[in-house]
């Protein structure tokens, strides 16, 4: 709670200052697209209104943002949000999820145009592969979205928004290569059935097939992918300007990692080791506007995910289902804005591990999760507005879950806004769909219980202040206080014995608590800074005692600054984040490894030309520092050299004995892992817009 204080001491300071004169507002104004303080958001209410009018707090990031430093993926995309990090969870295969303050990314529930897509055995791929031509922007909300969202939205929510296909440009390309022989191409393409539909066609090819080994281990320092995914949205104009959109994904995505001899042939065997993933996926998703005279919606999706993986000689194959249904009503009634809805999730999960087998038999995971929700916002004033809303749901296995949300909204006036958010969360678990790191190296997965459904406390107070300065200079400044507790936490436990992974119920409680800040600087020449850090305090506590979990850091800062030479059209983009030290999972006391990873930073410099119509042409460097987890480390992959294990030697009890071939006493793991294995590279891109 200490950190609300500090939020409320921030916001005070800020209040203080005066705000300045009308001429400079205007100035502001005619540059909205440099600021998104007034874009329309729904994620925070699945209701479109603009972002200082809602009263829970949504971040919002657009293309032009994540132009400053072009990726592969919106997964890679996410490095430069304040208080969000992609984190790598196998030094080999390279898959990873998102940490919001804090939080693992099964915390996060992640969307396309609001339908829970990306989720399960999508966590850590479903952000690959959507173009990024198509994207309108992504609102994050951190805190509790459970009382809307259902399951997952515990810690937060990532909504990725597609183009309105009326809106979009007759033809888009974004292709870029880099000096590593990257290769990314975003395509879309816009046209008309007839005046009453129109469409649009995306398509991201990315390809990398080099085996680089720069820190000379003999395993490949980034895992090798070809990936291809077509998206294809429709929008239908109706009377009364009626909602009906679809679209759909395919997806399909070949990536492997491990020992640079390696080739197809070895893939399961002894011989050589490598990991291998063959990804199958395909989305739809639609929303419908019933022509009733009242606002009805109905919003559906449904995804398949067929997963083929050899991580050495195991096996992970792995089969996904999942269909959403939910129809809401949205009604105002003087001050109220009312908004309720029923939802239903199916989900069929089957795999080849012993968690979908019984008596040695295999046995689907097949789950039902219907719920109903209510939600009223309450303007009392223009000052004052309240936010309820209760959610229920019903899951087959666990039973009834109840997730309340409550919010407020204080404007002081044009320029500081005082908004508090408070609810609570549930998330229902499969390990293997999210944890892949219990599938890779040689340790064994061991689930000590029947493993409860995780809830969570929330809030969070979160203030924004604008300053307008007299000479058309803009600085907008937004704070936010966090605290989340958790009960039945599932944790991963990798210290208690070293040749195990042990999953379990916390017995006790966990915490994430933290301040974040972030800053919106425009001058009027031309440059421009987007600034955040965030301070946060997670930890595990057990019988009384605190723990800190593994790969959790405790500050976190963004940057990226801007500048626009409007004579010579160039842009210079300057971005880049830094972490503090992370705890970081050792195999035994005897292990040589740094037990926490250092201070690391990883900066980016880009330059921009667009004095050409319709073309735009960028160039830079990435990982400006040369920075890699190696610098600090005898190596990071443990016994690349008997990946399987075959010159180990364990005492009676299992433990591993130091030998003239083991000096440290370890078994190959690939878990050590905290930042991208990836140094200095250039890279050389072009941009093209048909409107």
């Amino acid at each position: 709670m200490k950190y609300l204080f500090s939020a409320l001491l921030i916001c005070n300071i800020l209040f203080s200052q005066s705000t300045i004169t009308n001429k400079a507002k205007d100035s502001l104004i005619k540059k909205n697209d440099q600021n998104e303080l007034n874009e329309v958001v729904v994620s925070g209410t699945l209701k479109a209104v603009k972002r200082l009018e809602s009263a829970v707090p949504v971040e919002v990031y657009s293309p032009v943002f994540f132009k400053k430093n072009p990726t592969a993926s919106i997964y890679e995309a996410l490095q430069n949000v304040n208080g969000v990090r992609p984190q790598l969870n196998c030094g080999v295969c390279n898959t990873g999820d998102i940490h919001i303050n804090g939080l693992e990314g099964s915390y996060t529930s992640v969307m396309i145009d609001g339908m829970p897509i990306v989720s399960s055995l999508s966590t850590v791929y479903g952000l690959s592969g959507i173009p990024n031509s198509l994207v309108e922007r992504i609102e994050i909300v951190k805190g509790p979205a459970s009382s809307l969202y259902g399951s997952e939205a515990v810690g937060g929510l990532i909504n990725i928004i597609t183009k309105n296909p009326s809106n979009a440009p007759q033809f888009s390309a974004d292709v870029f290569t880099t000096s590593w022989l990257e290769t990314n191409a975003d395509l879309g393409v816009k046209f008309n059935i007839n005046k009453k539909a129109t469409s649009i066609l995306g398509l991201n090819y990315y390809n990398y097939g080099q085996t680089i080994d720069n820190d000379n281990d003999g395993f490949t320092d980034v895992t090798a992918q070809n990936r291809i995914s077509v998206f294809n949205k429709w929008n239908f104009s109706r009377q009364q300007n009626r909602l009906f959109t679809v679209a759909v994904r395919g997806m399909y995505e070949d990536r492997w990692g491990g020992d640079v001899r390696w080739e197809k042939k070895y893939r399961g065997g002894d011989e050589i080791y490598g990991e291998s993933i063959y990804t199958k996926r395909g989305e739809l998703l639609g929303s419908y506007q019933l022509p009733t005279t009242e606002k009805l919606m109905l919003s559906f999706s449904g995804t398949m995910h067929f997963q083929d993986s050899r991580y050495g000689t195991t096996s992970y194959i792995a089969n996904q289902k999942i269909g959403f249904l939910q129809l809401t009503w949205d009604k105002k009634l003087g001050k109220n804005d009312l908004l309720s809805g029923i939802a239903s999730r199916y989900t069929y999960y089957d795999d080849n591990t012993p968690s979908t087998a019984i008596s040695n038999e295999n046995n689907p995971e097949k789950t039902w999760l219907p719920g109903i929700f209510v939600q009223d916002e309450i303007t009392f004033s223009e000052k004052h507005k309240v936010l309820f809303g209760l959610r229920y749901d019903y899951n087959s296995v666990h039973g009834n879950i109840i997730t309340p949300r409550l919010a407020y909204k204080l404007k002081f006036n044009e320029n500081n806004i005082l908004r508090f958010n408070a609810g609570t969360g549930f998330r229902v678990v499969n390990l293997f769909t999210e944890d892949h790191a219990a599938l890779t190296g040689s340790r064994e997965v061991v689930i000590a219980e029947n493993l409860d459904p995780e809830k969570s406390i929330n809030a969070n107070l979160n203030y924004i202040k604008k300053i307008y300065f007299p000479n058309g200079t803009f600085l907008g400044i937004e704070t936010t206080a966090f605290y989340t507790r958790f009960s039945n936490k599932i944790v991963s436990d990798y210290e208690t014995d070293p040749n195990k992974i042990i999953y379990n119920n916390i017995d006790g409680y966990a915490l994430s608590q933290g301040i974040s800040c972030n800053a919106d600087i425009n001058f009027t020449n031309g440059l421009k800074f987007i600034l955040g850090a965030t301070y946060m305090d997670v930890s595990n506590v057990e019988n009384g005692i605190k723990t800190r979990p593994l790969l959790t850091e405790n500050f976190t800062g963004t940057w990226a600054v801007s500048y626009k030479i409007n004579p010579i059209n160039l842009a210079i983009d300057y971005t880049g984040n830094v972490y503090s030290p992370m705890k970081l999972p050792l195999l035994s006391e005897t292990d040589p490894r740094n037990p926490n990873s250092p201070w690391y930073s990883l900066q980016n410099i880009q330059f921009s030309y667009s004095g050409w119509k319709n073309f735009e042409l960028y160039a830079g460097i990435k990982n400006l520092l040369n920075f890699t987890p190696k610098r600090n480390n005898p190596f990071l992959i443990s016994r690349t050299e008997d990946p399987f294990d075959k010159n180990v030697q364990y005492d009676a009890n299992g433990k591993v004995l130091v030998t003239p071939d083991n000096p440290y006493g370890l078994t190959f793991d690939t878990t050590y892992v905290y930042g991208p294995n990836q140094g200095i590279r250039g890279f050389f891109g072009l941009r093209y817009n048909l409107f």
